[in-house]
């Protein structure tokens, strides 16, 4: 993990930062992100119709459940020190290459692509995650993640 202080940032400007460790996706996961987003949709949760219908031969982990792993990944890479808050911002670009089959473990690699210092006590930092699913050749997620660190 890399720990930099948040004056420091923009020296990592245009450089990978790392890697998280791997995370597996749950099946629990799965069921769990779509009672509460409220999509229930075959591909995701019937895994006997999944394994017999299905391109991918499983269900598959929610596009935006993937996504909404950014932050807990992420944040096992790089810890930005004297801020007293870290938002998200939002993502300027979002893209999901390939499907997370239930079970398959993923994890983050996160490049700095800018740093704006918007006033004295907000910085804005552009990352782009790239979301990596084990033993497969396409990413799950690329995304230009945004986030403010407030001082």
């Amino acid at each position: 993990m890399l720990s930099v202080e948040l004056n420091d940032l923009e020296k990592h400007k245009g450089s990978l930062i790392g890697h998280s460790p791997w995370k597996t996706v749950t099946q629990e996961m799965i069921q769990a992100f779509a009672d509460a987003t409220g999509d229930h949709q075959w591909i995701h949760l019937d895994v006997e119709r999944a394994r017999r219908e299905s391109p991918w031969k499983s269900t598959v982990a929610h596009g935006f459940l993937t996504a909404s792993l950014i932050p807990l990944l992420n944040q096992q890479v790089i810890n930005v020190q004297g801020k007293s808050a870290s938002i998200n911002y939002g993502i300027n670009k979002l893209r999901f290459p390939a499907a997370v089959k239930s079970g398959s473990a993923i994890r983050s690699k996160m490049e700095l692509m800018d740093v704006t210092r918007l006033d004295d006590q907000r910085t804005l930092a552009t990352y782009r995650t790239t979301l990596e699913i084990q033993g497969e050749d396409r990413p799950a997620c690329v995304a230009e993640n945004l986030v403010m660190y407030v001082a």
